[in-house]
């Protein structure tokens, strides 16, 4: 989130608390959020789900904090992938309907170029979306 703000940042100076010192300070925050995901990710038992705010003109760019997971606090590609599936369908009590590719379940699907458990930065390169049985993109 914070490199969202940082990545828009001469959209948003100025307005309200957007300031040089609050972007100076999200700049501080950067390597202490990679920090909170890692000690996440070594508590046992602790179920580490995805989520964002997706501000600052982050829709459809959700997958950097995916990415940023990965390459930053060493998040097993695997593991952020199922974070924001399954697991997410999980804790919000909806995975009798999706989160997964099974019978009965809603048809979300996405495919990608390229093996994300190899480079996880392939989630930037969607070629395929498929939302309730419904395909909406298909460069393939």
């Amino acid at each position: 989130m914070f490199q969202n703000y940082l990545d828009n940042r001469a959209r948003y100076l100025g307005i309200g608390n957007y300031t040089d010192s609050g972007f100076a300070a999200m700049e501080r925050a950067l390597p202490l959020a990679a920090q909170d995901i890692r000690m996440a990710l070594a508590t046992p038992g602790l179920k580490v789900v995805y989520g964002t705010d997706a501000v600052a003109g982050a829709h459809g760019h959700n997958a950097e904090d995916l990415i940023c997971r990965v390459e930053k606090a060493g998040e097993a590609p695997m593991h952020a992938i199922v974070a924001a599936t399954s697991l997410n369908a999980e804790a919000l009590g909806v995975a009798d309907r999706i989160g997964a590719i099974a019978p009965g379940l809603e048809a979300d699907i996405i495919a990608v170029d390229g093996d994300p458990l190899r480079d996880i930065t392939a989630l930037r390169r969607v070629s395929f979306v498929m939302k309730s049985g419904k395909v909406l993109r298909n460069d393939m």
